[in-house]
């Protein structure tokens, strides 16, 4: 791979390791029982799309590092993308989401395997949950099996457990501060351990730890990664609502009816009156929420400028992270790819 920075090139690479890995593990669970099928098939959908920036991202950590592309590298890299497929099919499962990338969550499809049986709907989230732990453990086997020297494995190790450990940290606080009211400091601290750690730090460092980075310049991978993690997110609270579905493939009403603890929301709040916080009371969390009743959220978001607050607290982020990484002493071309994957995490529509 050459030094100048090749998006399409780098994610069919994974895309590879990921399809023909994903595959073999769902032939041997099959294996076992023709009846785990349905299960097989949810394994290889949960890692067929997505933009590969957790692999790009432990990629650059090693790169910028001073360490050469090879092909262990790019397997221990894709090894983030399991790890994030588990996180969304379990994120799916919490926020009981109907649609990714335009199709049915892996509990919606998994009903088609229990038609006609008694508690079909709880039967396919519970197979749905399954497909997510087994994700999770296929990203450390994925990792282990990459072909890496084991010391420099060994060096990531710990890195590992504080990831798992801050992802699920998030994801519980927010099922706790969902229905609450809104708040902007719990809102981004949701944001930092839910989804920022492990979408840009944690893979950054782990590739930077493999690579044998030393403290300083892991330091200047969480000054960089963190915020641009943050943005990251705070950019898809603002697709969640405000994107058009045929490109986040998504459903857009998740978070109002959910009420979700979501930055855009808590931001929304605080600019309230307390006659739009009762319209809003009476709007939030409405699971039949129709299309009227989305519509008013965000005419009332339009109106107080909300959606503006965000993208201010986006170009923040973003600053901040190219700042921190223009401090960085890395060689040219992994500045130029890390600058260009902040722009590629910040600025997009979905």
């Amino acid at each position: 791979m050459s030094e100048r920075w090749e998006p399409a090139t780098f994610k069919s690479r994974i895309d590879k390791v990921l399809r023909d890995f994903v595959a073999q593990e769902a032939d041997q669970l099959v294996a076992i029982d023709p009846a785990l099928e349905p299960v097989a098939e949810q394994l290889q959908a949960a890692v067929a799309d997505g933009k590969r920036l957790r692999a790009a991202f432990c990629y650059w950590g090693w790169r910028a590092a001073g360490q050469p592309d090879g092909d262990s590298l790019v397997r221990a890299a894709a090894s983030m993308e399991l790890v994030h497929a588990a996180a969304i099919v379990h994120d799916d499962l919490i926020d009981d989401s109907p649609l990714r990338h335009g199709r049915p969550t892996a509990q919606v499809a998994l009903r088609g395997a229990l038609r006609r049986r008694p508690r079909a709907v709880s039967a396919a989230r519970s197979l749905a949950m399954l497909v997510g732990d087994l994700l999770m453990s296929l990203a450390g086997q994925l990792f282990v099996t990459s072909g890496l020297p084991a010391a420099y494995l060994a060096r990531a190790r710990p890195l590992w457990s504080v990831m798992a450990r801050e992802l699920v940290a998030g994801e519980c606080l927010e099922i706790l501060h969902t229905a609450a009211d809104p708040d902007t400091a719990a809102s981004l601290k949701v944001i930092r351990y839910k989804t920022a750690k492990y979408t840009v730090e944690h893979p950054l460092l782990i590739g930077g730890v493999l690579a044998g980075a030393g403290g300083r310049l892991r330091e200047g991978y969480s000054a960089y990664g963190l915020p641009l993690g943050e943005a990251f997110q705070l950019r898809d609270d603002l697709l969640g609502l405000f994107g058009d579905p045929e490109h986040t493939g998504k459903a857009g009403a998740d978070d109002v009816r959910g009420h979700r603890p979501t930055a855009l929301l808590a931001e929304t709040w605080r600019v309230a009156g307390e006659e739009d916080r009762e319209q809003l009371r009476g709007l939030l969390g409405r699971r039949g929420a129709d299309t009227g009743g989305l519509d008013t959220v965000r005419e009332l978001m339009r109106r107080l400028k909300t959606p503006d607050l965000i993208e201010d607290m986006i170009t923040a982020r973003v600053e901040t992270a190219l700042g921190a990484l223009h401090e960085l002493d890395v060689p040219a071309h992994a500045v130029a790819a890390l600058t260009a994957l902040a722009h590629s995490a910040a600025v997009r529509r979905s």
